[in-house]
């Protein structure tokens, strides 16, 4: 598995480009923008994008959606089933302060926790994570960890929006994301990696 971080759109998203390097098939995690690094590395190596997963729906992570989904018709747009009336409320998911326009979509399949789907010879296994939205969820491949808004480097997402928890968001964290290996490899959606055991160590706010 191939991992690439692309900085993207106005609030400085990391999306993640993931693929599996022997079917040469991937999927894409919250697209903040358009990057045309992104889209042209995926063109000129013949990268199949089977997904394109919002680990939740605010404006700052779906500003590169309709570029995305435009390049890759046939790719699935991926969501949690708590998140759809966010993702498709300008009004809730603040698109329009971020973007620049109001954005409203509906996803190709709302995944439930514990769903698991496969791109190529990867498999996906999706972690609802409620509390800094009500759908939010993480991604779990291999060793691996997408964690969104979610879980940052000595950090947790912001839990003063209408629909946030901080104490949601606190057992999200502990009871979902502790329980993996010390190991696993966390790539958030700001800044920079970092691992479990770190969080679990130094994380002043769990």
């Amino acid at each position: 598995m191939k991992i690439y971080r692309y900085v993207t759109g106005p609030l400085s998203v990391n999306t993640y480009l993931v693929v599996d390097e022997e079917t040469n098939k991937g999927f894409i995690v919250d697209p903040g923008g358009e990057d045309i690094d992104l889209l042209e590395f995926v063109k000129e190596n013949n990268i199949e994008i089977e997904y394109i997963i919002l680990t939740h729906g605010h404006g700052d992570h779906i500003c590169g959606l309709e570029s995305y989904q435009k390049a890759w018709p046939k790719a699935s747009l991926i969501v949690h089933e708590e998140e759809r009336e966010l993702l498709s409320d300008p009004r809730k998911n603040y698109s329009t302060m971020t973007c620049g326009r109001p954005l409203s979509f509906t996803a190709d399949h709302y995944v439930k926790d514990g769903e698991i789907l496969k791109a190529g010879g990867l498999e996906i296994k999706f972690l609802f994570t409620p509390g800094h939205t009500p759908g939010g969820m993480c991604v779990y491949v291999g060793d691996s960890l997408f964690s969104g808004d979610t879980l940052f480097a000595r950090s947790i997402g912001r839990t003063d929006f209408p629909g946030s928890s901080f104490a949601a968001l606190k057992k999200s964290i502990e009871e979902k994301l502790y329980t993996l290996p010390a190991d696993t490899m966390v790539y958030p959606g700001h800044m920079e990696p970092t691992t479990i055991g770190i969080e679990k160590e130094q994380n002043p706010f769990v």
